[in-house]
């Protein structure tokens, strides 16, 4: 399961997505909202959506012979509202999904319609996507000069995120709220995307799992035959973009580093 690919925004990590899917294979493929970004691409007059871009949307054309694929809208893909429910030979357009594995059922869902922002006030919704670009902006350009400097890349748009109390809140909340869903469903698991934080986890008898993006993250949820689930993350082509981990012996960069988190946290 993968989801938040973003098809035709610039920041979308689509050769990447493409490459994990010709080296993996499934008997279901769920596709978990923001695949395209309908936001991006509407906004502005430049043109945002790239050959790389197409060669995913072909690849699932192809994948879909031997594979289902479940395709679950999400908010910045919302124009799929038009269609849904839809079905072409092997690939269906949902709005939710019940996924069986084994004894369990997962309650399969995007994860916008629960949070307030983007169901009640989507024009606010939309600032906070532009607002979101720019943090990956300044990671690119803080990322660029330690690239220079010999230094490992440090994710300081998952560290601002991590530190800016409403963004810590904000996840607790909507996990803890869409596992309440999932339960007044009588499901035992709950699968969903939508916050870019992918996850493992369990709240009391619930199983909570979020496939993160590939954004940033470039990470999927993978099932085995017995039922166990994993969080998979795939290298980045941009150099610049490996999770490769942070040396804290580094006094010089660290001062540097939590004046500009310190600096960006509270401009969000």
């Amino acid at each position: 399961m993968i989801s938040d690919i973003h098809l035709g925004s610039k920041w979308s990590k689509a050769k990447e997505a493409t490459r994990f899917l010709k080296e993996n294979t499934c008997d279901t493929l769920i596709l978990c909202g923001d695949i395209i970004d309908g936001w991006c691409l509407v906004r502005g007059k430049k043109a945002k959506w790239k050959k790389k871009h197409t060669k995913f949307i072909k690849l699932l054309l192809d994948r879909q012979h031997d594979t289902k694929i479940i395709y679950l809208r999400g908010n910045h893909d919302d124009f799929l509202n038009r269609v849904i429910p839809m079905k072409f030979q092997n690939i269906e357009i949902v709005n939710d999904y019940v996924h069986v594995s084994g004894e369990k059922r997962y309650y399969v869902l995007h994860g916008d319609v629960f949070d307030s922002v983007t169901s009640r006030f989507r024009w606010l919704s939309q600032i906070g996507d532009v607002g979101y670009s720019l943090l990956l902006w300044v990671n690119r350009i803080y990322n660029n000069r330690r690239l220079k400097k010999g230094l490992p890349y440090y994710s300081l748009s998952k560290e601002i995120k991590h530190k800016v109390k409403a963004s810590v809140s904000y996840i607790s909340d909507f996990e803890k709220h869409i596992v309440e869903i999932a339960r007044q469903k009588k499901c035992e698991g709950v699968i969903c995307g939508h916050i870019h934080h992918p996850e493992n986890s369990y709240y009391e008898d619930i199983h909570y799992l979020n496939s993160g993006d590939w954004v940033e993250s470039l990470s999927a949820l993978t099932e085995d035959y017995d039922g166990n689930w994993e969080v998979v993350f795939y290298p980045s082509d941009d150099v610049s973009a490996n999770p490769i981990e942070f040396n804290e012996s580094d006094s010089d960069d660290m001062e540097e580093e939590a004046e500009i988190i310190k600096t960006v946290s509270l401009a969000f």
